[in-house]
């Protein structure tokens, strides 16, 4: 069943209202805006943070609310907000974003748009998009680059349906460690896929890598309350630096979305096709006739913000499509059911999770938050205390301390992230919480504890600093030993060290690695969404097995034009 494109078919008919784009992942750009939230003290209505990407409209509303509560104060955050408004001026209007010298007179006539239209039947912003890096790796010989050319536009026609596409050409080479991530997919029994992205090829002998990143989507206001969005693009469930539920680490995806906002409550239904799996070899993957095995992701996410300060959400999610063939189950696109009910009554064996979270800004300037994901348990084995293997959960614990000893815009964060062996695996290629070979939650997979510290800090309006310290203890594999690190291998190929695999199993079992990873960068906005950045990056990984031992510094340099640092923080 195509399902994908019955649906656009369907959406095109919704008699929609007035309609806002959303603004794209970027870290950066996220933190500055969730920072005045917890500046001051309570939830704000306009945007629920644990769902992201948000609306422009509800940036501006946000931006609005957080200024009348006076917590826009220091020079840096007037900056940050005029960059805000700015950056969405089809809804804040400032006249902040009109260039005194256009260029060419035709040209960026507003300051983050090459071109735009602004009537009242149309609205379109088109910008290009540039990413141009070098750096060196202590272990290469080799000089890193990064370089990409694009394009980035979005608008709206009657007021009623939005549109985004951002289109981008790359080629680069990466650090050795990066490099060695890959390379090792193929050596473990899997096709190499390069973290973030999907189909790739080799570049200059081998060394580097060629491929395309699109992403895109229609959205539509069904009601006041409703909206519907269609289209291919990446997700974020969560308030912390990595995600236990769904992140953004795996290549972009088609999707069905629907959101009601509503009260104090905020319910998101979200329908994803996903590449089951990829086939190619170590110079890159290979396309085949029929295109590569499909599978599905429905999840249920709810919000609730109780009182003024606490948020609670409650999550479900399955992975299906378990033959191969793509085929889909209709079952599921029922927004508003308990999936295990349904996947009991099917016979099915498809992959269901459940989960909470929870956001806390407890006083003014101080947010703690949290993720708890349970895949599969059996209580009187938890109860036990016995290593049962298919026990398998993962919690997130952090805070965040804005404006902290008083320093204006020095903001800093802590966070843990513990996975049980097994958590995300399945019998099957097709149940697996996973997309082109790559985790649909943490990067890391499972069978992990992870400590992460990250400060940052603005002491100029268009200078920011951001230094990142992240450890992770993670069990690895190596054949024939399945140890539950590897959320791709099937779990019924389960080995330890032990003769009985289901029983005994501890966090972080298997060949042992250690790996602390720092990383400091330097960003300077020298024009609107144009930036120059400098970092250093020192990554030390001691491990039983020789494969995952080694030691890197890497440097970089680079220029970035409406679009966000690439990280490879694992």
């Amino acid at each position: 069943m195509r399902l994908f494109p019955l649906i656009s078919i369907l959406l095109s008919t919704v008699n929609a209202l007035a309609q806002s784009n959303f603004a794209p992942l970027n870290e950066d750009y996220y933190h500055r805006i969730d920072r005045y939230e917890i500046k001051s003290g309570r939830t704000l209505p306009q945007v629920f943070t644990t769902v992201k990407p948000y609306k422009r409209s509800d940036i501006i509303q946000l931006l609005d609310s957080a200024n009348k509560l006076g917590v826009i104060e220091s020079r840096a955050d007037q900056f940050n907000l005029a960059y805000l408004n700015i950056d969405s001026w089809e809804w804040s209007r400032t006249e902040e974003s009109d260039s005194r010298k256009p260029f060419l007179k035709h040209f960026y006539k507003k300051k983050p748009d090459l071109l735009h239209a602004d009537i009242p039947d149309f609205d379109l912003h088109v910008s290009p998009v540039l990413y141009l890096g070098a750096g060196k790796d202590s272990r290469s010989e080799e000089t890193l680059f990064i370089n990409t050319r694009g394009v980035e536009a979005r608008g709206m026609v009657d007021g009623k349906v939005g549109f985004y596409t951002f289109l981008t050409e790359n080629q680069m080479y990466l650090p050795r460690y990066v490099s060695e991530t890959i390379r090792s997919d193929s050596a473990r029994g899997f096709y190499p896929v390069i973290p973030n992205e999907g189909f790739w090829k080799e570049f200059k002998d081998g060394r580097g890598y060629d491929f395309f990143n699109a992403r895109g989507y229609i959205t539509f206001e069904a009601t006041k309350h409703i909206n519907l969005q269609f289209g291919h693009d990446r997700f974020f469930i969560g308030n912390g630096h990595r995600s236990l539920i769904y992140s953004d680490f795996s290549p972009p995806a088609w999707f069905l979305k629907g959101n009601l906002k509503i009260w104090k409550l905020n319910y998101f239904y979200l329908l994803n096709q996903f590449t089951a799996n990829v086939r190619g070899n170590a110079g890159g993957l290979t396309a085949v006739a029929g295109g590569y095995p499909r599978k599905y992701v429905a999840m249920h996410h709810i919000s609730f913000n109780i009182g003024k300060k606490l948020n609670l959400g409650l999550f479900e999610s399955v992975v299906f499509g378990s033959d191969g063939s793509g085929t889909f189950r209709i079952d599921y696109l029922n927004p508003i059911i308990f999936y295990r009910a349904i996947e009991q009554q099917n016979g099915s064996t498809d992959n269901v999770l459940l989960g909470i979270d929870a956001k806390w800004n407890a006083v003014k300037n101080i947010q703690f938050y949290g993720q708890f994901v349970l895949d599969e348990f059996v209580l009187s084995n938890m109860q036990a205390g016995t290593g049962w293997w298919a026990n398998k959960w993962a919690v997130q614990l952090g805070g965040k301390y804005i404006d902290a000893f008083g320093l204006a815009n020095l903001d800093l964060q802590a966070e843990t992230n513990i996975v049980r062996p097994y958590t995300y695996s399945h019998g099957t290629p097709y149940g697996e919480y996973s997309s082109y070979l790559q985790p649909l939650a943490h990067p890391l997979g499972a069978n992990f504890t992870e400590f992460i510290g990250i400060a940052r800090y603005q002491p100029l309006p268009r200078v920011n600093l951001t230094a990142k310290l992240i450890y992770f203890d993670k069990g690895r594999d190596e054949a024939p030993y399945n140890f539950g690190g590897d959320i791709m291998k099937n779990s019924s190929t389960r080995r330890t060290f032990e003769t009985d695999a289901n029983y005994g199993n501890t966090i972080g079992q298997g060949f042992k690695n250690q790996v602390l990873f720092g990383s400091m960068l330097v960003s300077w906005q020298f024009r609107h969404n144009v930036f120059i950045d400098a970092s250093v990056l020192l990554r030390k990984s001691e491990s039983d097995a020789a494969a995952f031992a080694s030691n890197s510094a890497v440097t970089s340099l680079a220029l970035r034009w409406n679009i966000p640092a690439r990280h490879f923080e694992f």
